[in-house]
C-alpha cells in the first residue's frame, strides 16, 4: 500500500508542528495512542548508565554485561540467582515510579476526551499514572504477572508480593530456594508473563483488552480519530506503526502525529494528514 521509503516532512518548523498537532488533537473526536519504550524513556525509565550500575553493579561486574536487557537474557546457572536478577529488575521497571511524570502529563491531555491506549510497554506505567484500565491493552505482556514456562495452561499470577519477598531476602545475589516461583498445576518453573517467543500466555485480561480495543476503533470508523504514537521504533513495527498508517489511510478524516526521537516519519500516501516530531515525549506534551 505504502511507499517503501516514508515521508519526512521539513517544511515546518519545530514550533509549527507543535501548533498543528494541539489544534488537530484540540479538534479530534477521539484518540488513540500507541505507545512504545521511547515514552517510558522519555520518563526516565532507562535500562544502562546511572540507573543499571546502581541497581546492577554486582551482576556486571560478575558477568560483564552493561544493561538491563543483556541481564534479563543472561543464562543463570541456578534459579536462585536467576530470580535475584528478575526480582530487582521487576521491582525496579514495574513496582517504582516513573523518575519524569511524562505519563501523568499525557493523561492530563487526554483524561476529558474519548481515548483508548496500545502499548508494547510491559512497566504498567499507564496505569499507575491513572488511566482507566478499561482503555488499555498491553499487547506484550506484564513484568507484574508470572505464568507458567511450559506453558501447560493460558493463566497468570500477579507476582508483586513474591517478587518484594524476594529483594528483601536476597543475598549474594542469590534468592532463598524456597522463593523460587513454580506452577501450582504442573510444577514447572515460572517464567514472566513476556511475549519473547511462543510459550507467551494471553490470558482472559488479554483477550478481554483485545476485544475492548477493537470494539473502540469499530465504533469510531469515520470520525475524527487522532493516532498519535509516542516512542514508536521498527522492532515490531506490525503492532502499532503500520497499522496506524493504514488505518489513518482508509480514514480520510483521520490524522498520523509521531513522536520520537529519530524514528518519526509517515508515507507520502498520508503525509498531508501526518506530524511527525523529532524531538522528546515529555518536552513536546509540555508545549502542547
Amino acid at each position: 500500500m505504502f511507499a517503501e521509503i516514508p515521508l519526512r516532512r521539513k517544511a515546518e518548523t519545530y514550533q509549527e508542528k507543535i501548533r498543528k498537532l494541539r489544534d488537530i488533537l484540540q479538534g479530534a473526536d477521539n484518540i488513540v495512542i500507541g505507545a512504545g519504550a521511547g515514552l517510558s524513556t522519555s520518563a526516565g525509565f532507562v535500562y544502562d548508565g546511572e540507573r543499571f550500575e546502581k541497581y546492577f553493579s554486582d551482576f556486571r561486574e560478575k558477568y560483564g554485561f552493561h544493561d538491563m536487557y543483556s541481564g534479563g537474557f543472561y543464562p543463570y546457572d541456578t534459579l536462585e540467582e536467576h530470580w535475584a536478577y528478575w526480582s530487582r529488575y521487576i521491582w525496579l521497571n514495574r513496582y517504582t515510579d516513573a523518575p519524569k511524570p511524562v505519563y501523568d502529563e499525557l493523561l492530563e491531555l487526554v483524561k476529558d476526551r474519548d481515548y483508548f491506549v496500545l502499548t508494547t510497554n510491559v512497566d504498567h506505567c499507564f496505569q499507575k499514572a491513572g488511566f482507566d484500565k478499561k482503555r488499555l491493552f498491553y499487547t506484550q505482556g506484564d513484568y507484574g504477572l508470572f505464568q507458567c514456562s511450559g506453558p501447560c495452561c493460558q493463566e497468570t499470577w500477579d507476582n508483586e508480593e513474591l517478587i518484594r519477598e524476594m529483594m528483601r531476602e536476597q543475598k549474594n545475589m542469590r534468592i532463598p530456594s524456597g522463593l523460587v516461583p513454580h506452577c501450582p498445576h504442573c510444577g514447572k518453573p515460572m517464567s514472566m508473563n513476556l511475549r519473547a517467543d511462543d510459550t507467551f500466555v494471553q490470558d482472559k485480561g488479554w483477550y478481554e483488552a483485545s476485544d475492548r480495543y477493537s470494539r473502540f476503533l469499530e465504533t469510531r470508523q469515520g470520525t475524527k480519530t487522532v493516532y498519535l504514537e509516542l516512542g514508536v521504533g521498527y522492532n515490531t513495527p506490525g503492532i502499532i506503526k503500520y497499522p496506524f498508517w493504514q488505518m489513518t489511510y482508509r480514514n480520510p478524516k483521520a490524522a498520523y502525529a509521531c513522536i520520537n526521537y529519530g524514528d518519526m516519519a509517515a508515507p507520502k500516501e498520508i503525509a498531508d494528514r501526518s506530524i511527525c516530531i523529532d524531538g522528546d515525549i515529555g518536552e513536546v506534551l509540555r508545549l502542547i
